[in-house]
């Protein structure tokens, strides 16, 4: 900066007020120098006091400022430059020094130039700091929006005009790509008809579509809240389920593919394939995972749970098996394969050999959308570490 020019150590001091991190100086015993910065402001988390008698350093200052990085400037009364650090050049395309000694219009279109001079004699009229968001125009012609502070400094006897901002313009526009994520999700949760819940990772309900509330025959603020474990009915195959979730949460697993059997608040059951992802990866421990219960059966009362030989008799019998290839096929005699089929009529309230195909089917006993036949239970989650 050339003479006539060059801001004093009192501007600076004013300037770095308004930065908005905290900072502070050292010396060589630790002592604190000098501090600034709004970032604690009220909160009571840091408490720096220079040490007394401390004399105050131009280049320290000087040094802090051009390197700060929020974009920071002082112009006098008539537009013009008298300095500004690396960051608000950096807004212009060019240094600190091509903006020393020019002026508002050598840099700004004519329409933002009128704006920014009038927000100059605003603060140089009430004497008091403004805090305002900036739209601005970014080298590359893209809109650009920044926030902080416009307050008078005095300079070699003159009153000057300085600002400190900082651009917002790529976290607002996270913000509205994270609020249209949002809202995307929120739609395909509550209008993709499918039941699925956010679950914490000690399974709580933390979110859930209106197709799973109904699922339950609870309320979505009912739902919510719930421990998912509650929803699920008593059956071997629970300690299965638990270990897959426990390998989802220690991020062993992405997803799993699984079975369960819901119980609804009326004490009804069905059947159900879920999927389960979690959701971010960044931590060691996933937090959160989402339920997406992408086939369901009947819903049902509950009756005694099926034996193997059963389950497999169904499977042979859906393939189109006869009495007697079903005896060959698991070794067992005619008889004992006529007295399993009668046991089957009777829990499943099937009184033919399609009906008991078919009730194997809507209660989620078999397998839908498999070929040759088997059991719902009987496959291999799907897991992607």
């Amino acid at each position: 900066m050339d003479g006539g020019t060059a801001v004093d150590d009192a501007g600076l001091k004013a300037l770095l007020e308004h930065l908005p991190v905290f900072w502070w100086e050292v010396d060589e015993p630790w002592r604190v120098r000098e501090r600034a910065g709004d970032a604690f402001a009220g909160t009571g988390a840091l408490r720096l006091d220079p040490h007394p008698g401390t004399p105050r350093r131009y280049a320290a200052f000087a040094g802090l400022a051009d390197l700060a990085p929020a974009a920071a400037f002082i112009r006098d009364r008539d537009g013009r430059y008298l300095w500004a650090n690396h960051t608000y050049a950096h807004l212009y395309g060019t240094v600190p020094d091509n903006l020393v000694g020019k002026y508002i219009e050598d840099f700004d279109a004519p329409a933002e130039a009128v704006q920014f001079r009038a927000l100059d004699q605003e603060v140089l009229t009430r004497g008091t700091p403004v805090r305002h968001t900036l739209a601005y125009r970014r080298p590359d012609g893209s809109a650009g929006q920044a926030v902080g502070h416009r307050f008078v400094v005095r300079e070699n006897a003159r009153t000057c005009v300085a600002g400190i901002y900082v651009d917002i313009t790529d976290r607002l526009r996270a913000m509205v790509q994270w609020q249209e994520a949002e809202e995307n999700l929120q739609a395909l949760r509550d209008h993709s008809g499918l039941p699925c819940a956010l679950l914490s990772a000690n399974g709580r309900v933390v979110e859930a579509s209106a197709a799973a509330a109904e699922l339950f025959r609870l309320s979505l603020p009912d739902l919510v809240g719930r421990r998912a474990h509650t929803l699920l009915a008593p059956e071997p195959g629970l300690d299965g389920l638990l270990r897959r979730w426990n390998g989802l949460i220690a991020r062993r697993t992405r997803r799993v593919e699984t079975c369960a059997v819901l119980l609804d608040t009326e004490g009804r059951q069905r059947r159900a394939q879920i999927h389960l992802t979690t959701v971010g990866h960044s931590a060691a421990r996933a937090r959160y995972v989402w339920a997406v219960v992408t086939h369901q059966s009947l819903a049902h009362e509950a009756h005694p749970s099926l034996t193997a030989a059963q389950i497999r008799i169904l499977s042979l019998l859906a393939a189109g098996s006869s009495n007697g290839d079903i005896a060959t096929s698991l070794k067992l005699s005619r008889q004992t394969v006529d007295y399993h089929l009668s046991r089957l009529r009777e829990l499943l309230g099937a009184a033919t050999r399609p009906a008991l195909v078919a009730r194997a089917y809507v209660l989620g006993i078999l397998a839908p959308r498999t070929w040759p036949p088997r059991s719902a239970t009987a496959g291999h989650p799907l897991s992607t570490a």
